[in-house]
């Protein structure tokens, strides 16, 4: 595969790089509602992939809600591949706070060598340089690579921007529903299919090392969890077991599952060694737990049971001691997912005849609602644990339920974008950073 070109020879080597004591140049995001910081991004020079590699940084930091990029037909200086130090009086007039140059230079072959510096305007200085080799067909991942790196100098934290979302594509009439698993890059792009539709596919989620995903299958007589290898298409069923096996998440280390078992009327969560493929049950009594998400460290694992009447977030050791109630607002919880800092929590909830997508504290406490509808449900978090992705689905004219898409939605609450699919859409799940 191509990317494991890219794993050998992508040099993100620091060149001329500066970050002075006295640069100043951040964004404070954590504040409820930043300000977008403007940004003027000119296109590469050097090749027309220059110009590609510009849209999709454009566009990922945009899409973030932190950055306001300026249009080019306001640019006074025009960036050359011979433009050492830029103009910054020039940028300054139309209000660019940060500057990005750089340049593509053809490397023999289908091969090319893509550099970028970022500026400080204001402060007249650079404050981040990168050079990256790879094949010409890379250029998207370069752009999306490029992205987090201007991202994480200007805020302090990691990007999210190199990333895969896998998610359920749905087709077909509602008596007859064709569900496929699909991946695409977290922007929608590069999109393919991972099964035919032949049989009944939910819940995938991926592994740490973004290679594999788990999911439920309706193939055979009865539903099970399966593995599937994202590079050679090979997927296995991690076992046949006395009920249905359902809502698998990884551990932390990738060598393990938690997952449900549901048999003779109760579901209780069970925990699998993937390589040994011994299973040790850890919740039990009559109570439906499911839902099972380990915290980062994998310590803990937060889920969702009856067992106190109603449908409520819990969270217990991971050996299944210590188990305790997190969730005491009104309505019902589900799907609880811990964000990859382990800070929070963030869950569906139902109440009043409306879905919510929350977040709270691992403890309970600070409980916020980010989003609101007639249906929302499937919070993932993105690498960095800053946005979330959810499924979306509001009646239609006809007051019947209309199509179902994916949206994100940012720990303020004010930036929700929709995820543009092929068809309708459910059950995202967004992979971590992608290997180098």
């Amino acid at each position: 595969m191509r990317n494991l070109f890219l794993a050998l020879v992508l040099l993100a080597s620091s060149f001329l790089f500066s970050s002075p004591a006295h640069a100043v140049l951040k964004i404070d995001i954590t504040r409820g509602n930043a300000e977008p910081m403007p940004i003027a991004l000119p296109n590469l020079p050097g090749s027309p992939i220059g110009q590609q590699i510009i849209d999709v940084v454009s566009a990922d930091l945009e899409r973030s809600g932190l950055f306001k990029p300026i249009p080019q037909q306001s640019f006074i200086e025009q960036i050359s591949a011979q433009t050492g130090t830029p103009r910054f009086g020039d940028w300054r007039q139309i209000s660019a706070q940060a500057l990005v140059t750089g340049s593509v230079t053809d490397s023999g072959g289908d091969k090319v060598k893509v550099t970028f510096r970022l500026w400080d305007v204001y402060g007249e200085e650079q404050i981040a340089g990168k050079e990256y080799n790879t094949y010409k067909n890379n250029w998207r991942r370069i752009a999306h690579i490029m992205a987090d790196a201007i991202y994480s100098r200007l805020t302090g934290e990691s990007g999210y921007f190199d990333s895969r979302i896998v998610y359920v594509a749905e087709s077909g009439p509602d008596t007859h529903r064709i569900k496929r698993l699909a991946i695409m890059d977290q922007d929608g792009e590069n999109h393919k299919f991972l099964t035919d539709g032949r049989v009944l596919v939910l819940t995938p989620r991926f592994s740490p090392n973004s290679q594999e995903i788990l999911y439920l299958s309706y193939a055979g007589a009865q539903p099970r969890v399966y593995l599937r290898d994202l590079q050679t298409g090979r997927e296995e069923s991690l076992g046949t077991f006395e009920g249905m096996s359902f809502a698998p998440r990884f551990s932390n280390d990738g060598n393990s599952i938690v997952m449900s078992i549901a048999h003779e009327g109760s579901t209780q969560i069970y925990k699998m060694d993937l390589r040994s493929r011994q299973l040790i049950k850890i919740t039990s009594g009559n109570a439906i737990d499911t839902s099972p998400c380990y915290s980062p460290d994998g310590s803990q694992i937060v889920f969702n049971s009856d067992r106190g009447g109603s449908q409520q977030l819990y969270a217990m050791d991971a050996n299944g001691n210590n188990i305790h109630r997190i969730s005491f607002g009104d309505g019902k919880y589900g799907t609880p997912v811990w964000s990859p800092r382990g800070d929070l929590i963030a869950f569906t909830k139902m109440s009043g005849g409306q879905f919510y997508i929350g977040v709270m504290r691992p403890d309970g406490s600070g409980e916020r609602l980010l989003t609101q509808s007639y249906l929302d449900e499937g919070p993932s978090w993105s690498p960095n644990g800053r946005v979330i992705i959810f499924n979306r689905q509001q009646p239609n004219s006809y007051g019947k339920m209309g199509a179902t898409r994916l949206y994100t939605v940012d720990l303020t609450g004010y930036n929700l974008r929709e995820v543009v699919t092929p068809m309708d859409a459910s059950d995202p799940a967004w992979s971590p950073l992608l290997p180098l």
